[in-house]
């Protein structure tokens, strides 16, 4: 389905290849999960809800007492009514997750058989990638985890965004080129970079995008090193929205933890509207499509984009008229009547864009110093451009 909004290239990693400290482990195939009581009534089912099975269960086919059942059986007590999401990727085990009233409703006196039909054999892990070059060989890396089923926030919010913002870029020519990676989280994002070693030299900066079609603020976390480009613009655009949080980084998380890894340390951040583990639907049958909203994953694009046009157009810049204020009347760029107040910071930024091209700043720069928004910034640069007043320096934070 992502191939039919951007071209990707698919690898398989196969099972047993060494990736850094990690082995590709079995893959898990999956047909059917239930557990039935004696009338084979199903009572739990995977077919009804895949968040039923522990993910990677091994397989099982056996009558048990729910004393011997309920070590397998994982519920949410404080949440009564949904079904936990849980994973068992390198300990071998099996279970099921299922809400705590339908728990509750199962008879001690009752045996229940158990079934899980899968297999865990040699295969291998998938990824995708979609890779879109500008006209210089760095890149901006946008990678998104797509190893959640029936999770709608975690992450289909991701992917679909992701998608879709490398379906407008395609459409562009653009400074920088564009990886996205569609990988499962951890081990996914390992392999990549572990086949990708000779490579990592080219990434300017990135994003991992995750968690973005929630109701929550935006919250953008830095990379490890918390200064590079990518970060300083995040948090620029982000100062542009009333509601957003900037976070250090923190070794845990999502794949930012991976391309910021020792050995690795990529200027990566990742972008979130609610962290994970922040909102009582995460991980749980209630992070469905009835959480989100269009408007929310419209604007989480609109956010990713902004931050993109502010990479693309971090330029540094010169003045042609060096030598004192131009008279910007002159150039039906002043205006002394009621503005509003988009009005009012594009012609700030016009006068701080003069002062400051001196070939040594850069947009990032002045608006940082600013404090004006960066798309004032961007709007003013163009105008400026347009009227011959600015030109671009020899100096591309590009190379």
């Amino acid at each position: 389905m992502i191939k039919e909004i951007v071209p990707l290239k698919i690898t398989e990693v196969p099972t047993g290849t060494r990736v850094f400290d990690w082995k590709v482990p079995n893959e898990w195939q999956i047909r059917d999960a239930y557990i039935a009581d004696a009338k084979e009534t199903r009572l739990v089912d995977f077919k009804r809800h895949n968040l039923h099975v522990v993910n990677y269960s091994a397989p099982v086919d056996a009558w048990m007492t729910l004393g011997e059942l309920k070590p397998h059986l994982h519920t949410l007590p404080e949440q009564p009514d949904l079904i936990p999401y849980r994973t068992s990727y390198y300990q071998k085990t099996w279970g099921f997750c299922l809400s705590h009233n339908d728990l509750e409703s199962m008879d001690d006196q009752q045996k229940y058989r158990v079934v899980i039909d899968s297999t865990l054999a040699p295969g291998s892990l998938t990824y995708g990638e979609a890779y879109l070059p500008g006209s210089s060989q760095k890149e901006i890396l946008l990678s998104t985890h797509v190893c959640h089923p029936s999770l709608a926030n975690d992450n289909l919010s991701g992917v679909v965004v992701a998608a879709y913002l490398a379906r407008e870029l395609q459409r562009l020519d653009t400074r920088f080129s564009y990886r996205f990676l569609f990988v499962p989280a951890t081990i996914g994002t390992i392999c990549w970079l572990s086949n990708n070693k000779s490579h990592l030299q080219n990434i300017h900066g990135g994003l991992v995008l995750a968690g973005v079609g929630g109701p929550g603020p935006f919250t953008y976390k830095r990379s490890r090193a918390g200064n590079t480009p990518i970060d300083r613009i995040a948090t620029r655009v982000l100062k542009d929205r009333r509601s957003h949080v900037v976070q250090d980084f923190v070794p845990m998380g999502y794949d930012e933890r991976q391309y910021c890894s020792p050995g690795v340390n990529l200027p990566v951040g990742s972008l979130s509207r609610a962290p994970y583990d922040t909102y009582p639907e995460y991980h749980t049958s209630a992070d469905n499509p009835t959480f989100l909203t269009p408007e929310q994953l419209f604007e989480s694009l609109a956010v990713v984009s902004d931050v993109v046009a502010a990479l693309e157009h971090d330029l540094v810049f010169e003045s042609n008229r060096p030598f004192g204020e131009p008279m910007l009347s002159k150039y039906n760029l002043y205006s002394t009547g009621e503005l509003g107040q988009d009005e009012k910071d594009i012609q700030q930024a016009l006068l701080w864009l003069l002062n400051f091209s001196d070939g040594q700043h850069s947009l990032i720069d002045i608006a940082e110093r600013s404090g004006l928004p960066m798309h004032a910034m961007l709007e003013a640069a163009k105008k400026l451009e347009q009227h011959d007043l600015l030109r671009r320096s020899n100096e591309d934070r590009c190379e």
